[in-house]
C-alpha cells in the first residue's frame, strides 16, 4: 500500500508541475501583441506594453484600451469601463482622475501618465474573460468529450465485474485485480493526451507570433473552410502607402487642425494622414466622435471637420482609381480629398494561392472599390466593398446559415462583430495597442506570410490530439487487460499510472515540435517579446 501511495502521488506532482509549466506560458506577454503609444519630447513613439514604466506619459486614441492604471493629463475624457463592470455607459474623467487599466477611450485622444506598471494578472483576465467566451445554442461535443464523460462510470464497473468474476476463479487475487484495474486506467492520461498537445500546440503557435486565446479556437480553426478578410490595414501594409491631397493646397494653419483631428482616431488611415501631415504642435479638438464605418468628425479653433467616406462627408463625386480616400468637409463644405495608395502586404498573392487549396477566399472591405481589380486575380468576384461593420457581421452569418465555418480576419476597428461572429476571428496586430478580447486569436503583422502556414499547422495539430488520444486508449486497454487477467498488482499498475503520462506528453512534445519545424521553420522568437 505504501509503494501504491508513493507512485500515485509521484504521478500527481508530475501532473501539478505540468500544468504550473502550461500556466507559465500563458503569460500575457507572450499572447498581447499590443503596444503604447509614449510622449517622449514631444515626439510619439510605440514601445511594447511590457517596456511601459511608471511615469511614462502615453497618447491614447478613440477606441483603445487603456494598458495600465493612469492619471489623466488632458482635460477631459471620456471612457467606457464595460470590459470590465459590463456598464457600457461612458464615466466622465476630468484632469488628475485616475483611470483603471482596461477602459476604453470613447471620444478624443488622451494623455496620461503611468500610474502602476502593466499588471499581467489584469490583463490575462481580460483576455480569459467569461464575457468574451462564445455563447452557442448548441455545444458541439467531440467523441474525445463523450469518451471522457463515460470513461469513470466504465472502469469502476469493468473493475467491480472484474473483482466479482475473480472471486469464482480465484478468491485471494480478486481484491487485486478489482484495485489494480482502478489505479492503471486512470483518466489524468486520457485528459493529458488532448490537454498537453493543445497547450504545446499552442506554445508553439506563439514563438511564431499566432497568439490563441484557448485550445479550443485551434479546432474551429482547423474545421474552418471560409476564409474571409478585411482590407485597410488587413491585406495592406499599414505603415506604408503614398498620400496626397487633391483639392486647394492646405494652409499650415488647416494641416494643423486636421492634423489635430485625425491624431485621436485609431484607424489605419487616419494615422497615414496624421503621419503624413507631421504636425508636432495641434489645437484642441471639442465634441470629437468616430462612427465606426464612415469617419470622424470635432471642432478645432471653432471649424466643424469632418473626416471619413465620401457620403460621411458630403461628397458624390467618384472615387479616386486604385486608392483609398478621405474626404475632408469644413462647416460642412467638401474641402477635398486625401488620396492614399495603400501597399498590399508582400507576397499576398503566393499567400492567396496557398490559402485556396483548403479555403475559400473572400473580401468584406468598409473601403470603396477602388482597388477591386488589382484584387480580383486574388479573390476573384467575391469582394464586397463600402461594408459597414454590420454588413460584415450578416455576411459572416449568412455563411454560417449556408454550413459554412468561416474564420475572419481583420484589424479589429471596423471588424469587432464579424470577428465574434465568425466560428474563429483573427485580429492582425502592427503595432497597435487597440486590444480586442472578442476575437480568438491575435497574429502579429510581421507573420502574416506564415498564414498559410499557421492554419495548416492548426490541421495537423488536431490529428497529432488524435493520435495522441489513441495511444492513451490504447494505454488503458493494454493495462485493463492485464489487471482483469491476474497478471499485473496494484504496485507494478501504479508504477505505470505515471508512466503513461509520461509516454504521452513525450508523444506530444516530439510531435508538436516536429510538425511546427516541417510546416513553419524556425521562429524568429523565443516567445518572450512579440514587437521589438
Amino acid at each position: 500500500m505504501t509503494g501504491i501511495v508513493f507512485f500515485m502521488l509521484l504521478g500527481r506532482y508530475f501532473q501539478d508541475r505540468t500544468y504550473e509549466r502550461l500556466s507559465f506560458e500563458r503569460d500575457y506577454k507572450s499572447y498581447f501583441p499590443i503596444s503604447v503609444t509614449i510622449l517622449d519630447n514631444n515626439t510619439e513613439k510605440s514601445v511594447p506594453v511590457t517596456d511601459l514604466k511608471q511615469g511614462a506619459r502615453i497618447r491614447v486614441h478613440h477606441g483603445e484600451i487603456i494598458p495600465a492604471d493612469a492619471i489623466l493629463v488632458s482635460d477631459v475624457t471620456y471612457v467606457d469601463y464595460s470590459f470590465v463592470t459590463g456598464e457600457s455607459e461612458p464615466v466622465t474623467k476630468r484632469k488628475g482622475e485616475k483611470i483603471f487599466a482596461g477602459a476604453r477611450l470613447t471620444n478624443s485622444s488622451a494623455e496620461l501618465i503611468v500610474q502602476d506598471q502593466v499588471s499581467q494578472s489584469y490583463l490575462t483576465q481580460l483576455w480569459n474573460n467569461d464575457s468574451f467566451s462564445r455563447r452557442r445554442t448548441e455545444e458541439r461535443k467531440t467523441y474525445i468529450d463523450f469518451i471522457n464523460r463515460w470513461f469513470s462510470s466504465a472502469v469502476i464497473l469493468t473493475s467491480l465485474s472484474g473483482g466479482v468474476a475473480w472471486l469464482f476463479i480465484n478468491p485471494a487475487e480478486s481484491m487485486n485485480v478489482l484495485t489494480a484495474v482502478l489505479i492503471v486506467a486512470c483518466p489524468c492520461t486520457l485528459l493529458l493526451a488532448s490537454t498537453f498537445t493543445n497547450a504545446s500546440v499552442l506554445h508553439w503557435l506563439g514563438k511564431f507570433r499566432f497568439y490563441l486565446k484557448n485550445a479550443d479556437a485551434i479546432d474551429r480553426i482547423a474545421t474552418s473552410d471560409v476564409t474571409v478578410f478585411d482590407k485597410t490595414g488587413t491585406i495592406t501594409n499599414s505603415g506604408e502607402s503614398m498620400i496626397e491631397f487633391n483639392g486647394a493646397p492646405l494652409t499650415p494653419e488647416e494641416k494643423k487642425e486636421i492634423a489635430a483631428l485625425t491624431k485621436n482616431s485609431g484607424h489605419p488611415l487616419s494615422r497615414k494622414i496624421n503621419a503624413w501631415l507631421n504636425q508636432t504642435e495641434t489645437p484642441e479638438v471639442h465634441h470629437y466622435s468616430e462612427v465606426s464605418g464612415k469617419g470622424i468628425s470635432g471642432d478645432v479653433n471653432g471649424r466643424h471637420y469632418i473626416a471619413g467616406s465620401a457620403v460621411h462627408a458630403g461628397s458624390s463625386v467618384k472615387h479616386a482609381h486604385g486608392a483609398s480616400e478621405v474626404w475632408i468637409a469644413v462647416n460642412n463644405q467638401v474641402r477635398g480629398h486625401f488620396i492614399i495608395h495603400n501597399r498590399l502586404r508582400d507576397g499576398l498573392e503566393s499567400i492567396a494561392s496557398d490559402l485556396k487549396n483548403n479555403y475559400k477566399l473572400e473580401l468584406l472591405s468598409g473601403d470603396n472599390n477602388s482597388q477591386a481589380e488589382l484584387l480580383k486575380p486574388i479573390f476573384n468576384d467575391s469582394m464586397k466593398f463600402s461594408c459597414t461593420p454590420q454588413d460584415k457581421l450578416d455576411h459572416i452569418a449568412s455563411l454560417q446559415k449556408q454550413g459554412h465555418k468561416v474564420i475572419m480576419i481583420g484589424d479589429g476597428l471596423n471588424d469587432a462583430g464579424a470577428l465574434a461572429q465568425a466560428e474563429a476571428g483573427i485580429a492582425i496586430s502592427d503595432n497597435t495597442n487597440n486590444f480586442f478580447p472578442a476575437c480568438d486569436a491575435i497574429l502579429d503583422g510581421r507573420s502574416f506570410s506564415k498564414l498559410p502556414g499557421l492554419l495548416r499547422y492548426t490541421k495537423v495539430a488536431r490529428k497529432i490530439v488524435v493520435a495522441a488520444f489513441i495511444v492513451s486508449v490504447l494505454y488503458n486497454f493494454a493495462g485493463m487487460y492485464y489487471s482483469l487477467s491476474g497478471q499485473m498488482s496494484p504496485l507494478i499498475a501504479a508504477i505505470l499510472m505515471p508512466l503513461s503520462s509520461f509516454s504521452v506528453i513525450l508523444i506530444a512534445t516530439i510531435s508538436t515540435k516536429i510538425a511546427a519545424s516541417v510546416i513553419l521553420g524556425k521562429p524568429e522568437h523565443d516567445g518572450d517579446q512579440v514587437i521589438q
